[in-house]
């Protein structure tokens, strides 16, 4: 074996290593000096005798970058990965100080107390590392540091998985590791399912966790042999060794949930561990004396397939209640759940959220079909009328958040919410599902659903007719029929729609048109995919409204493909909206438009933006009550939209309300101090209300935030010219002047600008152009206060008219 001192005192990239405070099969930590920051750090190296190999290079890198997304204050941060001299790879990383949770360990254990703390917070821990989709693999005592302030801290998250098998000193042999090539962790703390050579997933790691607690508890380790062999065997046949009886009743139905041998009873999320652990501090229950004796050579506890909030009112009355119910739950664990746990909640059910769903899938690029099955999952439920169901925008506020089920629950201000993961793996989904009354902060359901990814639509279904069964929501004819229409994809057009929405969900020009070019992959994959066809329609139309592409370039591709999204797929509400949008914007036809609104909403009453969409459309028409009627649905829909707020002080703006339109828009910026589309809107409406300086303010301010977008600049010429600022009004002009050689720049930004230098003849030419372009802003000439000094003009009068006059646009 290569010699691992040879780096003391060498410097790798700016670190200077020090001393070796650890070493294992793979790798030497060292504590280093950064020379840039000046701090200590712990820096991990392949060892000498691993450094030649590539794929063990390449996976210490891999890794890390993986664990580097991790931030929480119980796992020890990852601040750099590189290569220095010699192609020695490094890991520079929090140096902790403190001793290793296994050296703070008494030989007869740990009190409760410290057991219960440090538990709680490797479970948070862990529970933060798998919202990230980052499995530990390794985790045991040893990879547990306590600080001197008593916080535990998790080291090598996500290093494990180069990590050839470990016996452990506990084991006292050196016999071979033969049977065990291909696997990574430590034997004493690996689950069943990994010695049988399944993958690791959460499931093991909480496995891992319950080996931890039991060694917290007793200082003794579950599974023990003179071999790594014999360990293995005691692991995968025999019950752990009986718990003392001075250990909690509490605490040991929470350490044998998570030492049960079938992965699928096992507790299902390290959230769930933590939820339990603080229970079971808040009990009647006293912590520093003994529990009631219970044999758990008797029974062995099986575990729970959902959630363990039920568990408190029982812990409130005792732990011993819960043991015995876990134990009762053992003779038929799911039927009997059924039977007499899953009670239907005491209220109706009206109004649910679902949250963002888990990625479990082993590659962490796999975000975008996470986050695609929570919106179809959100879409298929928001075809049911007699139910409110939150956006996805307003729910994707909380993926890797730390509120609790309730906070969330009011402040989306519904009676339940759905969590659940999803896992893809070799052309096969699992979609997992809790539903929750957050009122009663009770489990209600849970259930798993598993099948080819050609089948996804209808495990989606599913899901989504199960929780409307559960709840007891009363379908009509048409919505049964369409959740339980089974229609099959094509699994390589599907994944690249949902990379597609991904991307378009982000609204930023370069992801628009990266959205645009995976809608048209899709579309050429699987052509019969009204789903692509419509996400293709919405990403040129936005693009059009973002100012992108001329409306002549891209709104006729937008409308042929909303047009075969709609043959293809009556039902789909969001191919009818996309359509509506068209018809208003670009073909100006107002009655097409509202009749096509209509049938959007009735297809999905829940469909925000089709509520949005017709807001503005309502606005354009001068029907301003009805307006702020319809963006309040919106909102109502989705109550954490940034946009939909926005549109909703639009209302106020259009309808001449500018105090009011003004308070709402300046307490939202308060809250979103990053958009800049709150200051643009804000901007605009002190300058219809003559407040030019505090116009500016906002316009500038709403420049700086996004650059890019040329509509600010547009209405901060038009904000310089009515202050009397007219050399900066004209150097807007001549700026969108000089762009207009390289990029597309809408017409009417030019006019606002010559609007407000008092220019009326080229503002009316630079709408001509406008006009000639079929300008969605053509659409609410009629009620814009920023034209309101061209109003009483002829030329504006006629032009007005010329609009109303305009027939459907002639083909290209």
């Amino acid at each position: 074996m290569a010699d691992s001192d040879s780096l003391i005192g060498q410097t790798i990239a700016h670190y200077r290593i020090l001393e070796k405070i650890g070493e294992g099969a793979m790798g030497v930590v060292y504590r280093a000096t950064d020379e840039k920051l000046h701090r200590d750090v712990a820096l991990k190296c392949l060892h000498p005798d691993a450094k030649a190999s590539i794929s063990a290079r390449k996976q210490l890198i891999q890794e890390a970058l993986a664990a580097s997304a991790l931030n929480h204050p119980n796992i020890c941060t990852i601040y750099d990965v590189g290569e220095g001299h010699d192609e020695e790879v490094f890991i520079a990383m929090e140096f902790v100080a403190g001793q290793s949770l296994r050296e703070a360990i008494p030989v007869q254990g740990m009190p409760a107390e410290s057991v219960i703390r440090w538990g709680a917070q490797i479970a948070d821990a862990l529970d933060h590392a798998h919202r990230h989709g980052v499995i530990h693999r390794d985790l045991k005592s040893q990879n547990v540091v306590v600080t001197p302030e008593g916080r535990a801290k998790v080291l090598d998250f996500g290093l494990a998985q180069q990590r050839e098998v470990e016996l452990e000193a506990t084991t006292q042999s050196e016999e071979t590791l033969a049977p065990f090539v291909g696997l990574s962790g430590t034997v004493p703390y690996m689950a069943p399912e990994l010695l049988r050579g399944a993958p690791a997933d959460t499931r093991s790691d909480i496995w891992a966790l319950g080996v931890v607690l039991y060694e917290m508890a007793t200082g003794t380790l579950p599974f023990r042999g003179e071999t790594g062999f014999a360990v293995t065997s005691a692991i995968m046949t025999q019950l752990p060794k009986p718990l003392p009886q001075h250990v909690l009743s509490g605490l040991r139905a929470v350490i044998g949930q998570c030492l049960v041998k079938d992965p699928r009873q096992r507790i299902q999320h390290a959230g769930e561990v933590r939820a339990a652990l603080e229970i079971v501090a808040s009990s009647t229950e006293d912590l520093s004396t003994a529990a009631a004796p219970i044999d758990p050579e008797a029974v062995e506890i099986p575990a729970l397939d959902t959630g363990l909030r039920w568990w408190k009112p029982l812990l409130v009355v005792g732990s011993l209640a819960v043991v015995l119910a876990l134990t009762l739950w053992g003779f038929n664990a799911f039927h009997f759940r059924d039977r007499f746990f899953a009670v239907p909640s005491s209220h109706p059910i009206k109004s649910i959220a679902v949250l963002p769903l888990v990625n479990f899938s082993a590659d962490l690029e796999q975000t975008y079909f996470a986050d695609g099955m929570t919106e179809e999952l959100i879409n298929a439920l928001s075809r049911i009328r007699a139910l409110r169901v939150i956006s996805r925008t307003s729910v994707m506020k909380y993926k890797d958040t730390h509120k609790s089920l309730s906070e969330i629950a009011r402040e989306l201000k519904v009676d339940a919410l759905v969590e659940g993961t999803v896992q893809r793996s070799d052309g096969r989904v699992k979609i997992s599902a809790d539903l929750v009354d957050a009122r009663e902060d009770r489990n209600l359901w849970g259930h798993s659903y598993e099948g080819e990814l050609r089948n996804i639509l209808s495990l989606q279904s599913e899901v989504a007719q199960a929780i409307a069964n559960e709840i007891q929501v009363q379908l009509t004819p048409e919505e049964a029929a369409i959740l339980s229409e089974r229609r099959a994809v094509d699994p390589q057009a599907y994944e690249t729609y949902l990379r597609a929405l991904y991307l378009w969900n982000k609204r930023t020009p370069e992801d628009l048109r990266r959205a645009l070019d995976e809608f048209k992959k899709a579309v050429d994959q699987d052509p019969t995919s009204a789903l692509a066809w419509a996400g293709l329609a919405d990403c040129y139309t936005l693009l059009v409204i973002q100012g992108e592409v001329t409306p002549r370039e891209a709104m006729p591709l937008a409308e042929a493909a909303v047009k075969k999204a709609i043959e293809l797929d009556h039902s789909l509400a969001q191919a009818h909206a996309s359509f509506a949008l068209i018809e208003l914007a670009y073909e100006w036809n107002t009655a097409s438009a509202g009749e096509e609104f209509a049938r959007a909403i009735a297809l999905n009453p829940n469909y925000a933006i089709a509520h949005e969409w017709y807001g503005l459309y309502l606005n354009y028409s001068g029907r301003f009550e009805e307006a702020l009627e319809e963006m309040q649905r919106a909102q109502d829909l989705d109550p954490l939209s940034v946009v939909i707020e926005v549109n909703v002080g639009r209302c106020y703006y259009f309808a001449r309300h500018y105090d009011r339109a003004s308070k709402l828009l300046k307490q939202l910026e308060q809250k979103e101090p990053n958009s800049w589309f709150v200051p643009a809107v804000l901007g605009q409406t002190y300058l219809a209300n003559g407040k030019f300086d505090d116009a500016i303010r906002e316009l500038d301010r709403a420049r700086t935030l996004s650059p890019a977008t040329l509509r600010n600049l547009g209405v901060l010429g038009d904000a310089y010219g009515r202050a009397g600022r007219r050399s900066e009004a004209l150097k807007i002009a001549s700026d969108l002047e000089s762009l207009s050689r390289t990029r597309y720049v809408p017409p009417v930004y030019s006019a606002l600008v010559q609007i407000g230098l008092g220019d009326k003849a080229s503002a009316f030419a630079f709408l001509d152009k406008a006009y000639a372009e079929r300008s969605e802003w053509m659409m609410q000439l009629n009620v814009e206060p920023e034209f309101d000094p061209l109003r009483s003009d002829p030329r504006f009068q006629a032009l007005l008219r010329r609009v109303a006059e305009a027939g459907p646009s002639p083909p290209n």
